[in-house]
């Protein structure tokens, strides 16, 4: 995974997602894991705005749908990852997509 740099040239925290496609669906069994450039073992998970799961561990299965993110002490919080539930959905890889790239979707009921 990479980090990019924020206007301020500090790495930000950044949620990664296996497998790797968004929307994510909970029925893929979903893991994210927290990269940052802040203190290890230090990491701070949010579901829907509120504390969630065990602090300090860098990666987490999920088994409820809901808006996730992360919190790396020195690197901030992440972006938000929703994670749906839903019985249909089109998917596409995490990866960033540029103009003219080539891209495989996914339908998956």
């Amino acid at each position: 995974g990479w980090c990019p740099l924020s206007p301020t040239g500090a790495q930000t925290t950044q949620l990664l997602v296996q497998p790797p496609w968004r929307p994510a669906v909970l029925w893929d069994r979903v893991t994210l894991t927290c990269q940052g450039s802040g203190t290890a073992g230090a990491t701070t998970w949010y579901k829907d705005g509120q504390r969630w799961g065990q602090e300090g561990i860098d990666h987490l299965t999920v088994t409820e749908s809901g808006i996730y993110r992360c919190d790396s002490p020195g690197a901030g919080l992440s972006p938000p990852v929703i994670i749906l539930n839903d019985w249909l959905v089109l998917q596409v890889p995490t990866r960033t997509l540029l103009e003219g790239d080539t891209v495989t979707l996914r339908c998956r009921v």
